[in-house]
């Protein structure tokens, strides 16, 4: 969706287009190697585990962005740089995690859009609880699989 010659800016995304989409008020970080991204949305909803996250993110991407709803916890890590570049080599535009990241140096190297609420260096579990491609609310905004999802330094943007 976004190339780095023609980003999409979620400011003026909004003002075209406000009845269209959702902004997310949540003060994620950008924590990634690119500033801009966007694309399709996939899904996970988890709690202080990170299997699905590791295992979705090892499939192709086709320019998808993830959107993970850890719950905010910023007990553990929902990803690594090991899981990252995965999502890199697997063609994935981005990650947007209601919850915490750790590597944060070594993925803000990589090509690769991220949001998340802040970082911990403790893993999480890895049992695999949670779900997949199912819809999420996070800060009052309905996210479906299949949306769009539009990011940038500004802000978060889903369409409706």
């Amino acid at each position: 969706m976004n190339s780095p010659a023609n980003p999409i800016n979620t400011a003026d995304l909004y003002d075209e287009r406000a009845e269209d989409v959702e902004s997310i008020s949540l003060q994620f970080q950008d924590l990634g190697g690119v500033s801009h991204f966007s694309g399709p949305v996939r899904t996970i909803k988890c709690f202080e585990d990170n299997a699905l996250v590791k295992t979705v993110l090892a499939t192709p991407g086709d320019g998808a962005v993830l959107v993970v709803d850890g719950y905010g916890s910023l007990r553990t890590a929902l990803m690594g740089d090991m899981i990252a570049e995965s999502a890199v080599a697997n063609g994935w535009a981005g990650v947007v995690i209601n919850g915490a990241i750790r590597d944060r140096v070594a993925i803000a190297k990589l090509p690769l859009g991220v949001k998340a609420l802040g970082s911990n260096p403790k893993k999480s579990s890895k049992v695999g609880r949670g779900e997949v491609d199912i819809p999420l609310v996070i800060d009052g905004v309905h996210i479906e699989p299949g949306s769009l999802i539009y990011c940038d330094p500004d802000g978060i943007l889903v369409e409706r």
